[in-house]
Parts: structure tokens; C-alpha cells; sequence
């Protein structure tokens, strides 16, 4: 639900995105670097340029138009990426005015083609290089002879500065700054009353915000705000690695603050800022003091009078009821939408009570309580206004509390299916995104690892329908996190672990620690640490790593503190935390936590040889899983139940129990299930046979189910379980008369359990 205010996301770029005329008080000046713009502009129209170049140059036309002001080595270094032919025209051409007389700059300026007679290239009037010239040539006309001649000053020093001695062009900076705040390029007269202050020049700005690499200094004029804002909104949004560093954005934030403190919009990017950083206290400070400088400057009231002012109040109640829920306030989430659906009451402002509807089965749904009535009016009510993105959102709410609920997978489906057919009509991308991730989760569920698979590749191969610019990839949401986050998961279950170390580490390139969803793969990365450790005995290893994961869930790092401490031979101590986490999980109705404490518990049970206390938990747990259609946790309860029947001493029972679950076990099953469950099937065969040599089709096939099982476990260096394949294989080759493959498991076990150093636990008390 994160994403269900998308348009209040983005309110200061789309309802109120226009930054008013002279809102810092500065205006449009004729600078050097807008003279080396001018020049690249002219190479473009007077030089042959191969096409790709050319496209190249083309996307470069904005920025370096709308941006900060660069240094002439940041500025060549950026045409030279696109084209090095033009950026050496371009610095022969600067070379040419600044190493020259006044009269060359002069020339050049007569020389550049006319606007409105240029129909052929692309400095016609319309379009944006023409626009571009006519105004660089309208301002440089209207210029007096004095203040040409600072302009000329001014850019010999701008581009001598580029190749003097870091020391000299430190000195010359501050001179260059002080020259240009005593002209105004855009008056006509030369008049001391018509000067501006120092303090309202629009500095040039000596830091490339293009390059992402520092923040900028002095003041911004109207236009480098606007790109500025709206590109770093937009990029925290759709590629937040491409967007400022938080400390620097910070930074140019306070910069911009300092010198007009009634910036709306640039309080509210500073409270997207502050969220990437989980910082409470400023993210609620930036949001109100947005909304407060929004209704005093009149912006919305102007257009829609009292109508503006109230719409501004409330979804400032509802942004801040939003702002909590995401950082577990609950009681102060729950005031602030109470404020929101009262004052959206009385305004009769159907939208925005619909809003408030979402967010607050959202937070029912986050306390923990049944929102399925809330959710289900919220569906209809958004349905009835036509407002098909909350419509959408509440179906695919409704599916996953269906899911959690043991609704069936082709009702799930089909209510998805038909959200998606929604989601294409409108080109709802994000929505259409969210759909794929949450089928992702349901199909891992109930256990179908491939079909899982299908879908995580169906997200991360699908184009993007929203339109994309800046060259950044849409693929920071949570919905492609949780997709890679399954795929590590997926992998690291058949021992691809070269591959999850892949996927990890573009996991932590694109979601750096401080951004939003680093929890998740966080998270999945410490799960699939802890269970390689635990597949391969390193259990020392694994303790630590619990502390870990307590941190970002308590229900997971007290099941792997269980674990751990069954595997050390602890008891009594995970049996406490077990029965603690039970209490837990059925508050909480988690049904696949329950499932898994109980198969742990009757784990416990088997250590004291309590095997018939075992099989009223494994048939709790069994029912439990069926009725959810948890085919995963079933097959794995199913091989719990044979492996008990195995010790109470009936095999045959076992291998009939055995081959319901199989089949799903080889199909979808982790490395670590299929290598379980096939030694189960060679234990039950070589009990039921009974070691005899004319049941020789049972031991034959016993054997080259060993084998298969030995490739799993050796696949996934578990080197304990090992050691009973090969226990195994010694005493049925033995059995078989086979005496040099009985030698050779013997010999293989023998090295083994020298290596491990622990003795092998008792057949009877590991599955």
C-alpha cells in the first residue's frame, strides 16, 4: 500500500509542479557557459555529425540547457562522451573568441544562424535550439557596449580558468563572481538603481549536478530549480541510485532553503529525502512545513478558492496518517486519518475519502486485525467512482489476505486475472508489476517452485509502460525486490549459490542499505546464509547470524534460534521457544510458522524416542497444510509422518504414506527435500526387505536411490547427511554379497566421519 498515493507521491511536479515566475527573486542571465552552449549548438548545425553522434547530442540538449551551470572542463568532458569531434570544434571555437579580441565574440554572435529563417535546421524558431538562440540573441542585443565587454571578461576568465593551476583558478573564482554581480545583462541602461544585490545573482553554478557527483553552490535560477526538482523527484522514484546521495541532496536542499524559505516544493522533496533515510523526525517536520507553505502562498486557493485551501488540509492529514503507518505509529496513523476522513467529510470529497478508505484497511491490516468487510466496501466504493487504481489495490489486498486465509489457488488466480485485464486497459505499469510479484509469492506458498520461477522472470523481462527518461530503468520498486528476492531464494534451494551471490549483489547495488526495501533482500540474504550453514553442520556458524535476522523479523530469528539449538543438542531450551512461537503464530494466524513449529516439535519428540506422541502433532499439522493447500509444507509433513511410521516399525505403512509425496518433493522440492525424502525411500525399501537377498529388486533399486540421494547432498557439501548414505550403502552392497562397493562405502563413511569429528546421531533421530 506504500504505493496507493502515487499522485499525492508526486503533488508538488503535477498539481502545483510549476515554480512561480521569479521565486527566488533571480533572472535569466547571458552567461560564459551558456556562450559554450550556444557554440555547441552552432557545431551542430554547421558540421557533418553521423547519426548515432547526433542522437547522442540531441538527448544532451536539455540538460546542458536546463541544468546548473558547469566548468568548462565538466561541460567538454560531457559533449566528448557523445561526440569528440564537436567537443574539439567547440573548444577551437571558445579558443577562438577568448584568445582573441571583443570583436570575435561579436563575430560569432553575427554569425549564428537566424531563427526565423533557418527552416531547414535545427535552429527553426520552434524548435528547442531555436527557441534557445532567440533568446541568448534577444538578451546579447539589448546589452549596453560596457556590459559586452564584462560579458567578454567574463568568459576569458571562464575558459582560462579551465586550463590554469588548481591555486589560480581557486584565486580567480571569487573575482570572477564579484565582476559579474556588479552587471545586469538583461537591463538596458547601465544604471547603479537598476543593479541587484549580491545576494540575488544567479551564481554560475561550479559543481555538475548532470554528473550526480556533489552538490551545487549559491543560488538557483527559476528554470534549474524546476529541472532540478523534477528531476531528483523523478529519479528518487523510478532509479533512487542515479539520484543524489541523501547528504548531498540534503544539502542543496538547505541550500535552496536558505535563500527562499517558502519553497514549497522543495520541503516536500526533502521529505521524499528524509524517508529514504528513515529519518521520523524530519520527513514529518518537511511534510508540514510543505503543506503549510503551499496554503500561505495561496496556490491552490487562487485557482479553486476555499475549495484549494481544504483540499490542501486534508491530504496533508492523510500524507502524515501515511507517514506513520510506514513507521509503525498505529495511534497517531489512526488520529491523523480520523482528521483526514473528517475534514474530506465535510468538503464531500469522494476521491480523497476514498483514499482514507484504503489506508485504513491498510492499517487494520498492519495491526494485525480482519479487514476483509473494509476492504471489500473500499473495492465496490472505488469501483463506483471510477477510480480503478484503489479498486485494484483493494483486489490484490483482498487476494492476499485470501491466500493467508486457504482460499483455493484458482480463485486467487482468476480475481488476479481479472485485475490485470484492468491494469493493461489503463496502463496501470506499477499495479501490473505488483500483480506479477504477489503470484510470485502465492505460487512459492502452496509450493509450485516452478511456476514461481516463470513468474519472477516474467517481471524482471518486462518493459516498463510508463514513459522512462534520464536513462534510468524502472526497476527499484518492491515488486522487483521481492521477484529477485524469491529467484535468490529459488536458486540457493538447488545449490546455485554462484548465482545467488549474482543476484545478491545487484540486489545491494540497486537497493543500497539506506533505501527503502534493503530490509527484504537483507533479510533473504541471511536466511539462505543460515540455512547453507545448517545444510553443511557449521552450526556455530549459523548462532550468529540468528541475531541478525531477529533484528529485521522476530517470528523468523526465534525459529532459527529453535534450530539452532535443536542441532546443538539443546532441548529443553528450544522447546521453550518453540511453544512460545506457537502461542505467537496462532495470535498472529501465520499458518506456515504454525505448520513448521510443529514439524520441529515433533523433531524434539523423536530425540526421546517419543515417536507415538509425534504422530498427533504430524496429523495437526498435516490437516493444517491441506487445508490452506500448502503442497510444500504437506510433502514435508508427509515425509515427517513415513519417517516416524519407519521407527514405530512399519515400513510397507511408510512406503505407501512415501509415495503420495514423492512425485511433488522431485518436482518442485529444494535439493536438500529430494535428497530427504529419497533416503527415506531407500531406508523404508531396505527395512521392508529386510535385508534379504531374494528381494533383490527392492535392494537393487535401494542402491540407485542412495546414489541419487549422495549427488543431492554432495551438490549441497552436506557432509553429515553423507555420512549415513554411505552408512547405508556399506551394509546393502554387504548385504548383496558386493564386497568391493561395500569396502568402498565403508571406506568413504570412515573418511568422513574422521573429517567431522562428531559423532554420527542415532538413525533414529533425523529425518
Amino acid at each position: 500500500m506504500a504505493s496507493v498515493h502515487e499522485s499525492l507521491y508526486f503533488n508538488p511536479m503535477m498539481t502545483n509542479g510549476v515554480v512561480h515566475a521569479n521565486v527566488f527573486g533571480i533572472k535569466d542571465w547571458v552567461t560564459p557557459y551558456k556562450i559554450s552552449v550556444l557554440a555547441l549548438l552552432y557545431e551542430m548545425t554547421a558540421s557533418k555529425i553521423t547519426l548515432p553522434e547526433r542522437r547522442r547530442l540531441n538527448k544532451l540538449i536539455l540538460p546542458l540547457q536546463q541544468g546548473p551551470d558547469l566548468t568548462l572542463g565538466q561541460f567538454l568532458q560531457t559533449v566528448e562522451e557523445c561526440c569528440p569531434q564537436t567537443a574539439y570544434a567547440v573548444k577551437l571555437r571558445l579558443h577562438e573568441m577568448a584568445d582573441g579580441e571583443l570583436k570575435d565574440m561579436e563575430y560569432f554572435f553575427s554569425t549564428l544562424p537566424t531563427p526565423f529563417t533557418a527552416f531547414d535546421s535545427e535552429a527553426y524558431k520552434t524548435s528547442v535550439v531555436g527557441l534557445f538562440m532567440r533568446h541568448m540573441l534577444l538578451a546579447y542585443n539589448k546589452l549596453s557596449f560596457s556590459q559586452v565587454y564584462k560579458l567578454y571578461k567574463s568568459l576569458q576568465h571562464y575558459y582560462h580558468s579551465h586550463y590554469a593551476k588548481p591555486t589560480d583558478g581557486q584565486a580567480g573564482l571569487p573575482a570572477l563572481v564579484a565582476d559579474d554581480s556588479e552587471m545586469d545583462l538583461t537591463s538596458t541602461e547601465d544604471t547603479v538603481g537598476d543593479r541587484i544585490d549580491k545576494e540575488e545573482l544567479d551564481t554560475p553554478l561550479h559543481e555538475s549536478e548532470l554528473n550526480d557527483n556533489a552538490p551545487s553552490r549559491g543560488p538557483l535560477s527559476q528554470k534549474q530549480a524546476e529541472y532540478f526538482l523534477a528531476r531528483q523527484a523523478y529519479l528518487l522514484k523510478n532509479d533512487e541510485n542515479k539520484a543524489l546521495k541523501p547528504a548531498a541532496l540534503q544539502e542543496e536542499l538547505n541550500n535552496m532553503l536558505k535563500f527562499n524559505p517558502d519553497f514549497a516544493e522543495a520541503h516536500y522533496l526533502n521529505y521524499l529525502n528524509s524517508m529514504r533515510v528513515q529519518d521520523i523526525f524530519l520527513s514529518a517536520h518537511s511534510l508540514l512545513h510543505y503543506f503549510d507553505r503551499l496554503i500561505l502562498s495561496g496556490s491552490e486557493g487562487k485557482s479553486n478558492g476555499d475549495e484549494g485551501y481544504g483540499r490542501s488540509l486534508r491530504y496533508a492529514a492523510l500524507n502524515l496518517a501515511s507517514l506513520h503507518c510506514r513507521f509503525g505509529h498505529y495511534q497517531q496513523a489512526d488520529l491523523a486519518l480520523q482528521e483526514a476522513i473528517r475534514i474530506a467529510q465535510e468538503s464531500n470529497d469522494h476521491v480523497c475519502l476514498q483514499h482514507c478508505l484504503s489506508w485504513l484497511y491498510t492499517l487494520e491490516q498492519m495491526k494485525g486485525s480482519d479487514s476483509t468487510v473494509l476492504t471489500e466496501d473500499s473495492v465496490k466504493m472505488a469501483a463506483h467512482f471510477c477510480l480503478p487504481y484503489l479498486a485494484s489495490l483493494g483486489i490484490q489486498s483482498l487476494v492476499q489476505q485470501g491466500a493467508t486465509q486457504g482460499k483455493t489457488a484458482h480463485k486467487l488466480m482468476d480475481a488476479l486475472k481479472d485485475t490485470d485485464i484492468l491494469h493493461w486497459k489503463h496502463s496501470l505499469s506499477e499495479l501490473i508489476e505488483i500483480s506479477l510479484a504477489q503470484t510470485t509469492s502465492i505460487w512459492r506458498m502452496y509450493g509450485k517452485s516452478t511456476m514461481a520461477l516463470q513468474q519472477a522472470q516474467l517481471l524482471l523481462n518486462m518493459s516498463s509502460l510508463e514513459p522512462v527518461n534520464f536513462g534510468v530503468q524502472q526497476n527499484n520498486t518492491e515488486a522487483f525486490t521481492v521477484a529477485l528476492c524469491h529467484l535468490a531464494e529459488l536458486h540457493a534451494e538447488q545449490g546455485l549459490y554462484s548465482a545467488v551471490s549474482e543476484i545478491l549483489q545487484h540486489l545491494k547495488e540497486q537497493f543500497p542499505p539506506h533505501s527503502q526495501h534493503a530490509k527484504l533482500w537483507m533479510l533473504c540474504d541471511l536466511k539462505i546464509q543460515f540455512e547453507r550453514h545448517m545444510n553443511e553442520g557449521k552450526y556455530l556458524l549459523a548462532e550468529p547470524l540468528v541475531t541478525a535476522i531477529s533484528a529485521l523479523n522476530k517470528t523468523e530469528g526465534l525459529y532459527r534460534k529453535a534450530q539452532v539449538l535443536k542441532a546443538l543438542n539443546r532441548s529443553t531450551e528450544a522447546y521453550n521457544i518453540l511453544q512460545r512461537l506457537q502461542v505467537h503464530c496462532e495470535k498472529t494466524k501465520c499458518t506456515e510458522m504454525i505448520i513448521r513449529v510443529m514439524l520441529s516439535t515433533a523433531e524434539l519428540h523423536w530425540e526421546s524416542s517419543g515417536f507415538s506422541t509425534a504422530l498427533p502433532l504430524l496429523l495437526q499439522a498435516l490437516a493444517l497444510a491441506r487445508q490452506h493447500h500448502l503442497q510444500s509444507l504437506a510433502s514435508e509433513t508427509i515425509l515427517h509422518l513415513a519417517f516416524t511410521q519407519l521407527m514405530l516399525g512399519v515400513p510397507e505403512q511408510a512406503l505407501s504414506v512415501l509415495h503420495e509425496a514423492i512425485e511433488p518433493v522431485l518436482a518442485h522440492g529444494a535439493i536438500m527435500d529430494k535428497g530427504r525424502a529419497l533416503l527415506l525411500t531407500a531406508r523404508c525399501q531396505i527395512a521392508a526387505a529386510g535385508f534379504k537377498l531374494n528381494d533383490l529388486r527392492s535392494a537393487v533399486f535401494g542402491v540407485d536411490t542412495l546414489n541419487e540421494a549422495a549427488a543431492y547432498f554432495s551438490k549441497l557439501n552436506c557432509k553429515e547427511r553423507l555420512r549415513d548414505v554411505y552408512y547405508l550403502q556399506a551394509q546393502l552392497h554387504r548385504s548383496l554379497g558386493q564386497t568391493s562397493q561395500s569396502n568402498k562405502s565403508a571406506m568413504l563413511f570412515r573418511l568422513l566421519d574422521q573429517e567431522l569429528q562428531s559423532p554420527a546421531p542415532p538413525v533414529s533421530m533425523r529425518l
